[in-house]
């Protein structure tokens, strides 16, 4: 029997130990938290199988876009570290590759909604210390070789970032559309 998850609040800066941020990063910070939460409550009394459902032409489930987001936030924030060590070699990809890439985005046997979303709150602490905690956001890195990034261009950790809501935006919005085809039921309206 597949048991239903539950949808956390976004995961807060711990202000307990440190200061609360303010200014450019407070500011990034929310509007990424307000994104997730779009994201997640699109979940919201849903069991596995639920979660895993195709409901519309796409290819794409609630857990698989969820794993994508996180997979996405995870690789961008190493990527701001690292650079572009932290990110495949898009051009060198085998097919073997591309098709664990294709994993990313549906729900596995093995995998649960609980599982998936405990991965991206993990994730999402993650990327909120990142940015709380690094020296400059200017700090740029060169980008992984892809067919879609312009040769010899570089990202700020603040371009990074925003890049970050972007996505997380736009698959907030894919899920919308999902849920409301699987049950009737909208994040907003």
């Amino acid at each position: 029997m597949s048991e239903t998850a539950t949808v956390n609040e976004p995961a807060t800066h711990d202000s307990a130990h440190e200061p609360a941020l303010t200014g450019e990063r407070a500011d990034l910070l929310e509007s990424l938290a307000k994104h997730r939460h779009f994201l997640r409550f699109t979940t919201r009394d849903l069991t596995d199988e639920q979660a895993g459902r195709r409901t519309t032409a796409s290819r794409l489930c609630l857990g698989g876009l969820i794993k994508h987001v996180t997979a996405v936030e995870r690789s961008w924030a190493q990527f701001i570290l690292d650079g572009p060590s932290a990110m495949p070699d898009f051009t060198a990809m085998t097919e073997a590759d591309w098709a664990r890439r294709a994993d990313e985005f549906r729900m596995l046997p093995h995998e649960t909604l609980t599982g998936v979303l405990a991965d991206y709150a993990s994730t999402a602490r993650r990327t909120d210390e990142l940015v709380a905690t690094l020296p400059d956001l200017n700090t740029a890195q060169p980008l992984p070789e892809a067919p879609w990034f312009e040769p010899g261009a570089r990202w700020s950790a603040r371009r990074v970032l925003m890049h970050i809501i972007a996505e997380t935006a736009q698959h907030a919005g894919h899920a919308d559309i999902i849920r409301e085809s699987l049950d009737g039921a909208k994040s907003m309206g």
